[in-house]
């Protein structure tokens, strides 16, 4: 039986989590890019510009989750966006991203945060189904708007 193992990502871990990163990147339509993966990982994690969580499986990285802080100004609390959410083909179906959501919904009450946002398309199914299944509320009352400015 094999055994999922969560870690908060370092700079160390960067070469592993670069390639999860680059797949994720290209599932989302993007060009591969494993050096340009490799840079913004560094900066993030250099920087403490987000949290990334690492799941693994039998010692082999399974998928991961980066978080990225915000504020809500309503609440007056930090707030968390879960802004990606990858598991590896091979391991899906075997309660990673799961896990991932549990560690990230552990990581924000353990910063007293007052909850976590996140953002899908609405043809990603099984990520929606995910998210409902995980007790994420569906905002419906909310327009969200994109400002391209590059």
């Amino acid at each position: 039986m094999s055994t999922n193992k969560i870690i908060k990502a370092k700079v160390e871990d960067v070469p592993d989590l670069a390639t999860l990163f680059d797949q994720y990147r290209v599932f989302y339509r993007k060009d591969s890019d494993i050096a340009g993966a490799v840079s913004f990982l560094t900066d993030r994690l250099t920087r403490e510009e987000s949290v990334i969580f690492l799941c693994e499986v039998d010692g082999k990285k399974a998928g991961f989750v980066q978080l990225y802080p915000l504020f809500s100004s309503t609440r007056m609390q930090r707030l968390w966006l879960l802004n990606d959410l990858f598991v590896a083909p091979d391991f899906r179906g075997q309660g990673v991203s799961k896990a991932l959501i549990d560690a990230s919904r552990n990581y924000a009450i353990k910063t007293g945060a007052c909850g976590l946002s996140l953002e899908t398309e609405k043809t990603n199914t099984i990520a929606n189904q995910l998210y409902l299944s995980t007790n994420w509320e569906l905002d419906e009352d909310h327009n969200y708007y994109f400002l391209t400015t590059k």
